[in-house]
């Protein structure tokens, strides 16, 4: 650990985490009236201490509105459905070069569904559609 860093474990306060983030202190106070996951420890004089837990919160907040495009409201509903457990991993997109066959075999079926072919060539027929 380099002069001047904080362990991993340590608290922050408002101003470290802003600078991490790179976001403004009022953002932070905003995203702790949206989201009742982000509760800071407040000492005397209301200083903020974030705990690593809070400050895990306060990335991933960051992350789904700044990079995937969430709203407020996405979040706040994913949050609420998650709540504070880690996030699983999505399933990795299947690329181009994908055997179209072993991916219909991995479909589930559904009894009054739609059919994995159905769905082929439906996709085909948007993706010429768009071409045009």
């Amino acid at each position: 650990m380099a002069p001047g860093e904080k362990a991993p474990d340590a608290f922050r306060t408002i101003g470290e985490l802003s600078a991490e983030l790179g976001v403004p202190q009022h953002i932070l106070r905003y995203w702790e009236g949206k989201f009742p996951q982000l509760r800071p420890l407040q000492r005397a004089g209301n200083r903020r201490y974030y705990r690593p837990a809070d400050v895990a919160v306060a990335r991933r907040i960051h992350r789904l509105l700044g990079q995937e495009g969430y709203t407020v409201r996405g979040v706040q509903k994913l949050l609420a459905e998650n709540g504070n457990e880690p996030e699983a991993q999505p399933a990795p997109a299947p690329t181009a070069s994908a055997d179209l066959g072993a991916i219909a075999q991995s479909v589930p079926a559904k009894p009054q569904g739609i059919g994995i072919e159905r769905l082929i060539a439906l996709r085909d027929r948007l993706a010429s559609a768009l071409a045009e």
